[in-house]
């Protein structure tokens, strides 16, 4: 079982970032160097640049955001703390693009508050760093809070006896926090920098855009893409590496939420203000689902969308639930392995973290390079293609969820099954699925937001009549009706908050005695 799994895995998730390098090999040296006459351009170097910059400016926006809301919903008396901390989640788990779109028509040139200034810092770096730093706030805000309930409560209530909220906060919580805040850094970074739906939709020119350009349209071009993608292996490799580090560090067993329920320290006459503060930023990060809800109401968009929806929307479901229960299936074994540190466990986490880190069209790229051949149409001609890219790219997030899981139990129970000769796929099966359930139950509806949300990834390679919903909104943006639109996205937020009440349901109701 565990060979098969790490054997899946490695061919899904690794294979395809190799391929096109080994298509090098076969070349003469003088076709490569001629093939790689393009950098000698300043064009592929300045684009490059400004990603990483803009990349690294959203890193900012995001840790400047998500900080103080990480520590004001997990540790102090903010009014309707529990509430506000979903309330602000939710963004994190939409396509960048839609609330990009909702921006537009709410501050763009014809938006419901736009004008010529508004909409000129829109479609700025500007518009686009603050975009995604509010999209993915959310992310260092879950980070800290997580980092924060696992802190040793001594440590708090020692420094409560002497220090107000304040310098409990600065003294105590934030030097706590500070590897989870790397770990968000690193993972807002990786998101930023494949994102391609933004940076298209505001016309703002960056390099994993000018690399997908090669893949579409009359451009197509994948031997100059991959070539282009090269100089993001040193960029990805360089956030594998400082993952390694952050992560390598923190030991699986304190990764859980084991301390939620402390009494928050008081705020006292701040508590108004604050509470008024976090709230006004969850309510400011929402508007653009507000607007596209508006948009697609005035112009009739709700009951179009039905008809311009199509399959897109089962294709969606259907390719997200596969990859989900695939990531899973595969996930399950592999983070046993990891947090129990079975041979060869920690190598199969760090392709999953190489897949995850790099740039989505890197991978896009060499699922084409592999799969596009007449040997596997069957495959890549159908949703197979769709799934294979989903747990590919996000199979760490089943690898990463078990693994916490299992470290947190007692392998007492493992071991006394072993004594009395029960073999690993007994032991597996018997003991460690009945008794992380719950997490795996968690673990699936985590990669399957994390499908749905998908679009930098699924675009590159999607086939005919098997887009998803992401897919079609994007293409249907620039010439589509902008209500018809509106309501296709919020056919998708519907969803996808369906999918999530859902399964926190599931969850909540599978728990009960």
């Amino acid at each position: 079982m565990r060979l098969a799994a790490g054997v899946i895995f490695v061919v899904l998730a690794l294979v395809p970032l190799l391929w096109p390098l080994l298509g090098l090999v076969g070349q003469e040296p003088g076709e490569i160097s001629g093939s790689l006459a393009v950098f000698a351009s300043w064009r592929p170097w300045v684009l490059l640049a400004r990603s990483l910059g803009l990349a690294g400016a959203v890193v900012g926006g995001a840790l400047l955001l998500g900080t103080p809301m990480g520590i004001l919903l997990a540790r102090m008396d903010i009014a309707g703390r529990r509430a506000l901390l979903f309330a602000h989640a939710f963004p994190m788990f939409l396509p960048p693009f839609l609330l990009a779109l909702g921006w537009f028509y709410l501050l763009g040139r014809q938006g419901f508050l736009g004008g010529e200034m508004s909409a000129g810092l829109l479609f700025h770096p500007f518009g686009y760093v603050a975009i995604l730093s509010l999209t993915f706030a959310p992310i260092v805000t879950s980070l800290v809070a997580l980092g924060l309930w696992n802190l040793d409560p001594g440590l708090e209530e020692a420094a409560r006896v002497v220090a107000g909220p304040f310098r409990v906060a600065t003294g105590i919580l934030l030097p706590a926090v500070g590897t989870s805040l790397a770990l968000a850094a690193i993972l807002v970074f990786a998101l930023s920098f494949s994102e391609l739906g933004v940076p298209m939709f505001l016309r703002l020119e960056v390099y994993p855009a000018a690399v997908f350009s090669r893949l579409g349209g009359i451009g197509y071009d994948p031997g100059e893409a991959f070539l282009l993608a090269l100089p993001l292996v040193p960029v990805a490799l360089t956030m594998v590496v400082l993952e390694r580090r952050f992560f390598s560090r923190r030991p699986l067993e304190v990764l859980g939420m084991r301390n939620r329920s402390r009494e928050p320290l008081p705020l006292g006459a701040w508590r108004g203000v604050l509470s008024g503060a976090c709230w006004g930023l969850t309510t400011l990060s929402l508007l653009p689902i507000a607007a596209l809800a508006l948009k697609a109401g005035a112009g009739g968009g709700f009951s179009e969308s039905v008809q311009w929806v199509g399959r897109s929307l089962f294709n969606s479901l259907f390719g997200a639930g596969l990859a989900a229960t695939g990531i899973v299936a595969i996930g399950a074994v592999l983070g046993h392995g990891y947090a129990r540190r079975l041979p060869g466990a920690a190598s199969l986490d760090l392709v999953g973290v190489v897949a995850f880190l790099t740039p989505a069209v890197m991978l896009g790229i060499g699922l084409i390079a592999l799969w596009n051949r007449p040997e596997t149409q069957a495959i890549y001609g159908g949703v197979g293609i769709i799934v294979c890219g989903y747990v590919a790219r996000y199979g760490i997030v089943g690898i990463r969820t078990m693994a916490v899981a299992v470290a947190q139990s007692p392998l007492s129970l493992e071991q006394s099954a072993a004594v009395f000769g029960a073999g690993f796929n007994r032991r597996f099966v018997s003991i460690v699925l009945p008794m992380h359930r719950h997490v795996l139950g968690a673990a699936w509806l985590l990669a399957m937001v994390f499908c749905l949300r998908d679009l930098e990834t699924a675009v590159l390679y999607y086939p005919p009549g098997w887009e998803p919903l992401t897919v079609r909104i994007f293409t249907l943006e620039a010439n589509g009706s902008e209500a018809v639109v509106a309501g296709l996205a919020i056919i998708h937020v519907a969803t996808t908050a369906c999918v999530l009440a859902v399964g926190a349901l599931l969850l909540k109701r599978g728990r009960r005695p």
